[in-house]
């Protein structure tokens, strides 16, 4: 396993170890001894898993408070996974980043709590699996604009995407808190 850190402190890439051959491949997806090595602890109280069409959009998602900490993979199919830091005071504080998340690398990325989170599906169809660290309490739940140009996200695709309603009518983080 490859675990590297990125431009926002404390979200992690996560390479698990793929084993492959004509039938297919095998990965473990989590083992609790060795990411919590990394720093990735529990505990993990849910298991969330969507399963969406090409073009979908969901997010960008966060709980304040009740912040939730996810461990996020796409076990079919492949995204573009997005990450805002909304942490009050941190020096990334309105920096995004994106990576690719697919079934056949078993990627996953370690998003801590204070962190808004979204992703679009680039393939046919994609499952994508959270575990969090919080239970969802659509109390806590806040929603910033998917192309909020104070933050500037190039997604990879701009038109004939799906969204929600409350994602359509989602707020600039400006105006979030």
């Amino acid at each position: 396993m490859k675990v590297s850190q990125t431009k926002i402190e404390g979200v992690l890439i996560i390479e698990p170890k793929v084993f492959g051959d004509a039938r297919g491949f095998f990965l473990e997806s989590f083992n609790e001894k060795r990411y919590v090595e990394y720093g990735i602890k529990g505990p993990f109280v849910q298991d969330n898993i969507s399963l969406s069409s090409k073009g979908v959009l969901r997010g960008l998602h966060f709980q304040d408070p009740k912040s939730q900490g996810k461990l996020v993979f796409a076990p079919m199919g492949e995204v573009f996974d997005v990450i805002v830091d909304v942490r009050k005071g941190s020096k990334t504080f309105g920096e995004w980043m994106g990576v690719n998340l697919d079934a056949v690398s078993g990627r996953q990325v370690w998003i801590p709590p204070g962190i808004a989170h979204g992703f679009l599906v680039l393939s046919d169809n994609a499952l994508f699996t959270y575990k969090c660290t919080e239970y969802y309490s659509p109390e806590c739940e806040h929603s910033i604009l998917w192309n909020d140009p104070d933050i500037g996200i190039k997604w990879p695709m701009a038109e004939g995407l799906s969204l929600s309603a409350k994602d359509q009518s989602a707020k600039r983080l400006r105006d979030v808190r």
